[in-house]
């Protein structure tokens, strides 16, 4: 046995457990599993061409070696990243924290509790630093946030508007380039027609409903637009503002100006660029406008004792109610990263923000009157951190690329430089020397920064913001520390049980493959640096991507987009333009299962495409007989079909191949969601079943962390005629020969995590990464096996088996008063994290083990279950005070003084001998759900001042 290879680290089940497996599920061994698992007929023929697997040293020996090709030179590009410090308590306790970063979405809020009070306290610092009313619990980054702002103001607009088709979006030239080529790629295909232009020459005329502003502008001027919101507003036209997270602690809130969004990126807050991400976008609006926001809303809300707890708000708003009809995609965001903004807001208060602004505006003020003393003069008339320059870029670029310095050249005579965070007067001193040589004139230094205030009294700051406690209270490291593990308590992640959610794999997360994330030379490159200084990232991206083109079969892969729905969208948008470039503009149908995720009809409306559903059979399989005649009563304007495989019931429809080549003869291609990719790799692939477009989700099947509900990365993989079609950036150009615009703001996605997956398959190799899907449908199966004695199993392939997951049918205990939830709930009494409640099915549980969980953590479950099950045969409908319908049960239940359940406290805290082990405890009793919604609160506001 080779001990040192990683993939004995990663795969649960040992080889002394294999034949007690086999036997339980009745199958001699692997092959004979797989064989009945996987149709033959879409099996690959031979191996994976991939390189041969790295232990766990020498792929981090080799890591470095790839880091030290980056070179880290001083960055004063801006355009929306820049450099922050983490600090190292956030850095230590949250961001290389198993605890923090594998937990998974809070949709169990009573054991969730922590993360929640975390995302609450990022949420109140958007709101108070906004000025706006509510913010959500995150986005993926500003580009696409801003893009979010303008689908919300399109949806809301008047009755008159909608009804006489106002479709015209101003956006200023001041926009981020970025942030425009997304609104770009959004706009047309929901018909929204933008207009780029200057905001003081602006035209108020009655066919906009919409107008985006930049605060401050790219290059840094910082412009007054309460007039413009103002004569807008006279007109209907609603306003969002993307602004500088930073200088809002600075500067007068837009919402103080009348801003009807607000938008913006909290990295600043503390999150190392990694070369684009991941960030926590943010989103701020009006509280009238709360159905149509995107992502989630932390809010707070009661249990049933009445006690504060928190949870997710307002869920009409998700896509699997309203589908099509959704005005976001968007499923998981950044969470992570917002817990880690918001806590760099609660260690450094609202004096401690104040002292970071001021000090960057200073170092702006006082590079500005050094370079002034050059004959170098700054452009902006008012400014926050970025001045605009006139010299001559070229000779001044070759002295700063020289001195390790990255300015921004906007065109031969102007250059712009922000400051930030880390800047130092000797940082000063360094540009002013630059600069010297540049003009040829003699250097000199400062030795103090500038106490002039560069901000027109006008636009300046006068309202408090973070006045509540918790931002208050925690600003020593021991505090803080504290803190921050007193919120962890309240979570459970996977350092502590399985957390068996279908669809979701949550599978181990390992530390090789986490650590370089803080390193250095990997954690702080500007996106839009040089691609000569970021070698290291160029080598590793491409090999990732060449690793995923070998895994899916496929010719070619972007890793722009940064979540699985901005990949569902990103496969959506290269099948359109490759329509259009055949002079197709009429193929817009697209054929979406019944049974598909929520996200897939949204995706497809934001494409701008019309939706076919089409009928699922009894078995949960595609009717093929209905998608047939649906194919060809549309062949004429088909466009695609978006099919999950396996199914999101978990099973390898055999009828793939049939399916694939019916759309193709209509004339149309093919998606393939590839949230269930975990039961492909090694075995099968997008390619081989006649796929055109897979998105991974690199989140769930290639290992990188869900962190509480991002970060996600969504690439898409295609055929070699959708390569052209990959998505470009402005600044630094990516994608194929007719590129679509961009996708997401950073050139390649949330490229820092992307390390985790290019570890994953590097230290894996061909032979591991086919194991890992063979131990996934393994453990799958063994599970299904001991579980079908006491619960329906939904759906099996032809021959019985599961694919990776597995439904649960849990509608029958209703009879006995218990329903699903009820189950879900009695789970956290034993430890455990809920499987996926009532997805794809209304009353079900969708349970997925991962090959990362052990025989004794699959029994521990299973145990769990049928305990479970025994509790329910006992239950009657007239019976509301039994055991699974008061789950969970918290400390201070089972400590109190007094005991009105008709069971024992052993049984509600202690049911089997496991527990007793490694017991845990939610924080809070059941959350009252609609009393929430009733009471909308999503600030860290005491819940009395709403009640």
């Amino acid at each position: 046995m080779k001990t040192d290879a990683f993939a004995l680290r990663h795969i649960g089940p040992r080889e002394n457990d294999l034949q007690y497996m086999f036997k339980t599920i009745g199958v001699e061994n692997m092959d004979q599993l797989i064989y009945e698992t996987v149709p033959d007929n879409i099996r690959l023929a031979k191996d994976l061409d991939l390189d041969a697997p790295m232990t766990e040293y020498e792929y981090l020996t080799h890591i470095q070696e790839l880091g030290n090709k980056n070179k880290v030179y001083k960055s004063y590009i801006g355009l929306g990243y820049h450099p922050a410090i983490v600090p190292a308590v956030i850095q230590r306790n949250i961001f290389e924290n198993p605890g923090w970063y594998t937990a998974y979405t809070p949709y169990q809020a009573e054991i969730a509790q922590g993360r929640l009070e975390a995302i609450l306290n990022f949420q109140t610092t958007i709101i108070e630093l906004t000025g706006m009313e509510i913010a959500n619990a995150s986005l993926l980054d500003e580009g696409t946030a801003a893009a979010e702002a303008m689908s919300l103001l399109y949806d809301v607009r008047s009755r008159d508007q909608k009804k006489n088709n106002i479709c015209k979006f101003f956006v200023s030239e001041e926009i981020l380039p970025q942030t425009l080529s997304v609104l770009q790629t959004r706009s047309t295909p929901i018909g929204v027609e933008l207009v780029v232009g200057n905001h003081e020459t602006f035209d108020f005329s009655s066919d906009f409903f919409g107008a985006i502003l930049q605060y401050p502008g790219k290059f840094g001027q910082v412009n007054d637009y309460a007039g413009f919101i103002a004569k807008a507003h006279d007109k209907e036209i609603k306003v969002a503002v993307a602004a500088d997270i930073l200088s809002l602690v600075k500067l007068k809130s837009p919402g103080e100006i009348g801003a009807d969004v607000v938008v913006g990126t909290s990295q600043r807050f503390g999150i190392p660029m990694g070369y684009g991400g991941p960030h926590a976008a943010y989103f701020a609006t009006r509280e009238e406008f709360k159905r149509s926001m995107p992502g989630r809303i932390i809010g707070v809300s009661i249990d049933v004792n009445g006690n504060r707890a928190l949870r997710m708000a307002l869920g009409t708003r998700e896509q699997h109610i309203k589908r099509e009809k959704a005005t976001s995609n968007i499923c998981t965001a950044q969470v992570l990263l917002a817990v880690m903004a918001g806590m760099y807001a609660v260690y450094h208060g609202p004096k401690g923000l104040k002292y970071i602004a001021d000090k960057v505006h200073a170092s702006a003020v006082t590079l500005a009157d050094s370079l002034n003393k050059l004959g170098v003069y700054n452009v902006n008339t008012s400014f926050f951190d970025t001045i605009l320059v006139k010299a001559d870029a070229q000779k001044v670029k070759a002295i700063a690329e020289k001195n390790e310095v990255n300015f921004y050249y906007v065109d031969a005579d102007t250059i712009s430089i922000s400051l930030n965070e880390t800047s130092s007067v000797s940082d000063i001193n360094q540009i002013i020397s630059i600069f010297a040589e540049a003009t040829g004139k003699e250097s000199f230094k400062v030795s103090e920064l500038s106490s002039t205030n560069n901000v027109p009294t006008s636009l300046e700051r006068t309202s408090t913001f973070l006045t509540h406690d918790v931002f208050n209270n925690h600003h020593s490291e021991s505090q803080l520390m504290r803190y921050i593990k007193k919120l962890e308590r309240k979570d459970l992640s996977l350092n502590h049980s399985m957390i068996s959610l279908g669809s979701c794999t949550m599978k181990l997360n390992a530390a090789a493959e986490m650590l370089p994330l803080s390193m250095a030379n990997w954690n702080s490159i500007h996106p839009f640096a040089p691609v000569e200084q970021a070698e290291g990232y160029q080598i590793m991206l491409k090999k990732l991507e060449h690793q995923l083109n070998v895994i899916t079969g496929f010719a070619g892969t972007t890793l722009q987009p940064n979540s699985g729905a901005q990949g569902e969208y990103a496969g959506l948008m290269a099948i359109r333009a490759y329509h259009l470039s055949r002079g197709d503009q009429h193929r817009n149908v697209c054929l979406i299962p019944a049974s598909a995720h929520g996200t897939n009809p949204a995706s497809a409306a934001m494409a701008g495409m019309q939706i076919i559903v089409t009928k699922t059979m009894e078995n949960g399989n595609i009717d093929v007989e209905d998608l047939r005649a649906k194919a060809i009563e549309h062949k004429d304007n088909l466009s695609c079909l978006m099919v999950t495989y396996p199914s999101t019931h978990g099973v390898f429809e055999s009828a793939i191949c049939e399916i694939t080549e019916l759309i193709h003869e209509n004339g149309g291609l093919v998606y393939m969601d590839g949230a269930n990719m975990n039961a492909q790799v090694g075995l099968t692939n997008p390619a081989t079943i006649g796929a055109d477009v897979c998105h991974l989700n690199l989140h769930k099947t290639f290992a990188i962390p869900h962190g509480g509900g991002g970060p996600g990365v969504g690439p898409i993989c295609v055929n070699e005629k959708l390569v052209p079609f990959l998505p470009t950036n402005p600044i630094i150009p990516t994608g194929g020969d007719q590129a679509i615009t961009a996708i997401s703001a950073a050139p390649y996605g949330s490229a820092l995590v992307c390390l985790i997956s290019y570890g994953y398959i590097t230290m894996l190799g061909a032979e591991g990464v086919t194991n890992a899907t063979k131990f996934a449908i393994l453990n799958a199966n063994y599970m299904k096996a001991r579980l079908e004695e006491h619960y329906p199993i939904l759906y099996s392939g032809e021959m019985g088996r599961a694919a990776h997951e597995m439904i649960l049918d849990c509608r029958s205990f209703e009879e006995k008063g218990i329903k699903v939830t009820d189950i879900a709930k009695r789970l956290m009494d034993y430890g455990f994290h809920a499987p996926t409640v009532s997805f794809p099915v209304a009353g079900t549980l969708m349970i997925e083990p991962t090959e990362s969980e052990d025989l004794a953590e699959l029994d521990r479950f299973c145990d769990a279950m049928i305990s479970i099950r025994k509790e329910i045969e006992v239950s009657t409908k007239e019976d509301a005070n039994n055991i699974l319908r008061n789950a969970p049960h918290t400390l201070a239940m089972v400590t109190s003084d007094t005991w009105t359940f008709p069971y024992t406290r052993e049984q509600a805290a202690f049911a089997l001998d496991y527990i007793a082990e490694n017991k845990f405890w939610p924080s809070v009793r059941r959350v009252d759900e609609a009393y929430g919604d009733r009471n909308l609160v999503c600030s860290c506001a005491p819940i009395e001042a709403y009640m």
